[in-house]
């Protein structure tokens, strides 16, 4: 959409320029997210792999000791029992159960409109909404901003920014953007009351417009978005480690 944009507009090369870098860029963030993302993997797998090793071969063997005892047994200690014969007995009914459960969410999720509930449920949910508005926003600034810089109409690059975003709820909220400027509405009001878009893009947008710089300042609320995901999902890896550290070691524990 955006070197159709730019062959009619007349700026193809500056939109192919300003595209590269736009690419770079967010493969940049992808391979840093990605690289926070694996020591927590790390540990995630780790944690499941001990105690499923725990339920499904230590705790039978240890079992064997209070086959001949009829003593009333613990409440935990029944608890373990019946955990560990349930892993014993039904691993794969629990596999087929992951699969099916996930299978099932990926077809629900292929009709639009339920798609767009989905969408619209993770907006409400808290961390998770902060997370994908930042995302997004970033990408729907980047995007306008490379648009207008390059002699694109703001409606037209309105409506091809509303196309990068991942949220369905999001991508409404953009065409309602459009028609409000359409209509003769300014693009900070019209953010505004879309009322999903950060405060501070919606800021920086009016500051943008009153100083007749608005590409400009699109860029920088783009990058500001990125630096606030960047260190959000930083704070959320720095606690992320200890804590699954932690309720591994109670899980662990509680089986002891």
């Amino acid at each position: 959409s955006m070197v159709k944009a730019g062959e009619h507009a007349g700026f193809l090369g500056k939109v192919m320029e300003s595209l590269a870098d736009y690419t770079e860029d967010s493969q940049h963030t992808q391979q840093d997210l990605s690289g926070a993302m694996i020591y927590p993997i790390i540990l995630v797998v780790l944690a499941v792999t001990v105690i499923t090793l725990l339920m499904a071969f230590v705790v039978p063997e240890l079992v064997g000791m209070f086959a001949h005892n009829n003593a009333q047994l613990p409440l935990p200690t029944r608890i373990v029992i019946v955990l560990s014969d349930f892993f014993s007995s039904y691993w794969w009914l629990m596999i087929e159960a992951i699969v099916g459960a996930i299978a099932g969410f990926k077809y629900y999720l292929k009709d639009p409109g339920r798609r767009r509930v989905w969408h619209r449920f993770l907006l409400k949910v808290p961390f998770i909404s902060g997370v994908i508005a930042s995302m997004d926003s970033a990408r729907f600034a980047s995007t306008l901003s490379i648009l207008v810089s390059s002699g694109v109409p703001l409606l037209e690059g309105l409506r091809i920014a509303g196309e990068v975003l991942s949220n369905l709820e999001l991508r409404a909220a953009s065409h309602t953007v459009a028609s409000i400027v359409q209509e003769g509405g300014s693009l900070s009001r019209a953010l505004e009351q879309a009322k999903v878009f950060p405060p501070m893009m919606v800021h920086m947008v009016a500051s943008g417009e009153a100083s007749g710089e608005l590409e400009h300042m699109l860029s920088r609320s783009s990058l500001n978005q990125e630096r606030e995901l960047k260190m959000v999902l930083g704070n959320l890896m720095q606690i992320l480690e200890p804590m699954m550290i932690v309720v591994m070691a109670v899980i662990v524990c509680f089986i002891v």
